[in-house]
């Protein structure tokens, strides 16, 4: 990634010398266009902060393009029960997990607002974070925040006003697509399967026009010509930089940016582009057009190497707490976690430590080591909720293997050390029966381990406040 990014700069380099040399006349506008190499640092945080919007709507379509719900999709307004954990080959969404059930629903609120009905939950972990188009998380009902009761809420765009029913909350939204990304426990067992069916059948969500009355909802609208198969970070990253400049100005008209943006929007009509209407590239003038082709691959390497500085790694391991779920404006690392774990939940209901290197600094490799993460005893990650350690390959994406398992957690039945601690084992190959309870699978290639802390304590030891950390996982001996 290191080496992408430092060509593709080196790419720009030449053409801006190259523009720089030319003895072609400037472009004729009205407004004068920016210097060359301003220009291009102008698109290219333009390209970082629409990126979270673009990634949100793709992802919207290959979910909701469909005419009526099957396993893994359903038209907008209408929920998706996911009632087994993803698939090994889905690749719809990054950094999957194997812990919870999803419960989801793509609503459009420019029109009007809908009703969002939860059953009674009981005492079963559940959360439903609300994401507007831009990734925020602008409210999330569940067990930490408003208990198990039956609630309804209605879920209202930007600028809407109204009389709603008695008995419901309303939820504003700062945009008109919002994503309702549910998650609720789940052992995997048959019969804790056949549970957690039994409730997400009692969730519903209907227009404020028919909330009391029958309603059925229509067909979806299909769209043949979208690709349902290859992942949706590919497909943004494919995206020209008109193509994706224009994709983005047609989703600000429903989508707005936020007050604090206003800056960033000055910046965008440098360039050409303008909520609501196509991106103008002319305004950069003749050189930039060529110029301005490199401005996607710079972004995209520029996001992924945020990664770096996103936080101070922790035994290896690296999480953020600050601006996740809500970002202000954090645009850069807005666009990292859409890019790693789109669908982030705030840190008070989840945090991710992730690591990509072992104790000794060095990239965990299948192929040729084995490692071991050893926790005392007593010292297994204090939540309220639940936690898990999740296997991804080097694209976050799980990893097949021949148990078919992606995760361990606190559910497993682990075996202890005479001392009462754990060992858990990722590596490529068994270790054999004894230890096999322990056993993460691992590729026989790059991959990337990451712990999920659901609602996790805030008293000591605590990883919000720095008094818990996980420990290392280092190369077995």
């Amino acid at each position: 990634m290191k080496q992408r990014f430092f060509v593709t700069f080196c790419a720009v380099a030449v053409l801006l010398a190259c523009a720089a040399c030319s003895t072609s006349p400037a472009p004729s506008t009205a407004q004068k266009a920016p210097g060359l190499d301003q220009a291009v640092k102008d698109a290219v945080d333009v390209y970082v902060y629409g990126y979270p919007l673009v990634t949100m709507d793709m992802t919207r379509q290959q979910f909701t393009n469909v005419a009526v719900p099957d396993a893994a999709h359903a038209p907008m307004g209408q929920i998706l029960k996911l009632r087994n954990y993803p698939a090994v080959d889905n690749h719809a969404v990054t950094a999957p997990n194997a812990d919870t059930l999803y419960t989801i629903s793509w609503l459009d609120l420019s029109r009007e607002p809908w009703i969002f009905s939860i059953p009674d939950m009981g005492d079963r972990y559940y959360l439903m974070p609300m994401l507007d188009g831009w990734t925020d998380v602008f409210q999330v009902p569940g067990k930490r925040t408003t208990g198990g009761k039956a609630q309804k809420y209605a879920i209202t765009g930007p600028g809407w006003s109204g009389t709603l029913p008695a008995g419901v909350t309303e939820y504003k939204s700062p945009t008109a697509m919002v994503w309702i990304l549910g998650r609720i426990y789940c052992t995997g067992t048959p019969d804790d399967y056949a549970k957690v069916h039994a409730l997400q059948d009692k969730f519903s969500v209907v227009p404020l026009s028919s909330y009391g009355k029958p309603y059925t909802p229509a067909p979806g609208a299909v769209d043949a010509n979208f690709d349902m198969k290859t992942g949706i970070r590919d497909q943004v990253d494919a995206m020209s930089v008109n193509d994706y400049f224009n994709y983005l100005a047609r989703l600000m008209k429903t989508n707005p940016p936020a007050a604090a943006d206003a800056p960033m929007v000055e910046k965008m009509k440098a360039i050409g582009l303008e909520p609501g209407k196509d991106f103008d590239p002319s305004k950069l003038g003749a050189f930039d057009k060529e110029v301005i082709k490199t401005v996607p691959k710079v972004a995209q390497a520029k996001i992924m190497e945020y990664f770096k500085q996103a936080a101070e790694p922790v035994n290896g391991w690296t999480y953020m707490i600050k601006n996740i779920g809500q970002y202000g404006t954090d645009y850069i690392q807005r666009a990292l976690v859409t890019a790693i774990g789109l669908g982030a939940n705030r840190p008070q209901d989840a945090i991710y430590p992730t690591s990509q290197k072992d104790a000794a600094g060095s990239e965990y490799d299948g192929a040729s080591k084995k490692y071991v993460m050893h926790f005392d005893k007593g010292q297994t990650p204090p939540v309220n909720g639940f936690w898990s350690l999740t296997m991804y390959d080097k694209d976050y994406f799980f990893v097949p293997n021949p148990l078919n398992r992606y995760t361990l957690s606190e559910r497993n039945k682990f075996i202890t050390n005479p001392d009462g601690s754990i060992d858990l084992y990722l590596q490529a190959d068994s270790p054999g029966k004894a230890k096999e309870a322990n056993w993460l699978p691992a590729p026989k290639g790059k991959f990337i381990p990451m712990l999920r802390l659901y609602w996790p304590k805030e008293t000591s030891p605590s990883i919000i406040d720095g008094t818990w950390k996980p420990p290392a996982i280092t190369p077995a001996q």
